[in-house]
C-alpha cells in the first residue's frame, strides 16, 4: 500500500485537484478533479496483485457512473471499492495487455456487462496470453480477453462530461496507450513512465528507443503540469520527470 500523504491542494488552469488521505479506502487516497462548471470526477487508486499495480477507479458523483482503468486482478476487491462509493461501472479502459493491468477485465466485464475499451490492437497477442502469463509468474485468476473496442492515437473517451484523449505510446509494449484529461491536467500512463524511471523494454516486443520517443514526443507536449498515475508506485508530473528523471530528463537527453 502506498504511503498515506496529507491533504494537498493545487490550482491547475482554474481547476482544483484535491488529494486527501482517507484511511478507510483500500489505498487511503482519493483524488477529486473539479472543473469550472462545478462538475467533478473522483478517483481512487487501488493497488492489486502481488505486483501492486495501480488500478484507478474514476467516477462522477453526479451520475454515479464510473470506469476502472487497468483492473489487473483481485476482482472482488475492486468491485467492493465500487460498491463502497456507490459507483456503477460502465466501462473498463486498458492501457496495455500485461497480466497485472488487464487480468481482471474479462471477469469484471462479465459481472457488470460493461465494455472493455483499449488498448491498441497491437497488444492483442498479450491479451491472448494473460492466463499463460499468470502461470509463469504465479498469479492466478487472470483471464484472456478481447476488447469491445481498440484504441488508436487521437481517440477520445468520455466520463461524466469530461473528455479524455488517447495517445499511442509503444515501447514497453507495442500497443500501449496513455489516457489523459487535458483540462484537468491528469493522465494514466500505465507502464510507460514512473516517478524517477521508465517502463521495462526487455520483455518480448519491447523497444527502448521507441519508448523514449513515445515519452518525449507524445507525453512531454501535453505540458509540464500534467499529473500522472503510473502503473506502479507514486504519482508525479511530467515537469518533475523532465527535471529529474535519470532516463528521460531534459539534461540526460540534452533537451531544453
Amino acid at each position: 500500500m502506498p504511503e498515506l500523504k496529507p491533504a494537498q491542494h493545487c490550482s491547475i488552469d482554474r481547476l482544483v485537484c484535491i488529494i486527501t488521505a482517507v484511511s478507510h479506502k483500500p489505498t487511503g487516497r482519493l483524488i477529486i478533479m473539479t472543473s469550472p462548471n462545478h462538475t467533478a470526477l473522483q478517483i481512487q487508486i487501488i493497488p492489486v496483485t502481488p505486483l501492486q499495480q495501480n488500478t484507478s477507479l474514476i467516477w462522477s458523483p453526479t451520475s454515479g457512473e464510473g470506469v476502472f482503468i487497468d483492473p489487473g486482478g483481485e476482482t472482488q476487491k475492486l468491485l467492493m471499492a465500487a460498491k463502497q462509493n456507490n459507483v456503477k461501472i460502465v466501462a473498463i479502459w486498458l492501457t496495455h495487455g500485461h497480466l497485472d493491468h488487464a487480468g481482471a477485465a474479462a471477469e469484471i466485464a462479465e459481472i457488470t456487462g460493461c465494455p472493455i475499451i483499449g488498448p491498441h490492437k497491437d497488444d492483442q497477442w498479450l491479451l491472448d496470453d494473460i492466463e499463460a502469463q499468470g502461470a509463469k509468474y504465479g498469479i492466478s485468476g487472470g483471464r484472456n480477453v478481447t476488447p469491445t473496442r481498440y484504441l488508436v492515437d487521437g481517440d477520445e473517451l468520455e466520463l461524466g462530461g469530461h473528455k479524455f484523449g488517447v495517445v499511442h505510446c509503444p515501447g514497453h509494449t507495442p500497443g500501449h496507450v496513455v489516457i489523459y484529461n487535458k483540462q484537468g491536467a491528469f493522465s494514466f500512463v500505465g507502464d510507460v513512465l514512473f516517478k524517477g524511471s521508465i517502463g521495462r523494454t526487455d520483455f518480448p516486443k519491447g523497444n527502448h528507443q521507441q519508448l523514449l520517443d513515445s515519452i518525449t514526443q507524445k507525453l512531454w507536449p501535453l505540458g509540464n503540469d500534467m499529473r500522472f498515475v503510473p502503473g506502479h508506485g507514486p504519482m508525479s508530473t511530467f515537469g518533475e520527470e523532465r527535471a529529474s528523471n535519470q532516463f528521460v530528463g531534459d539534461a540526460v537527453l540534452n533537451r531544453s
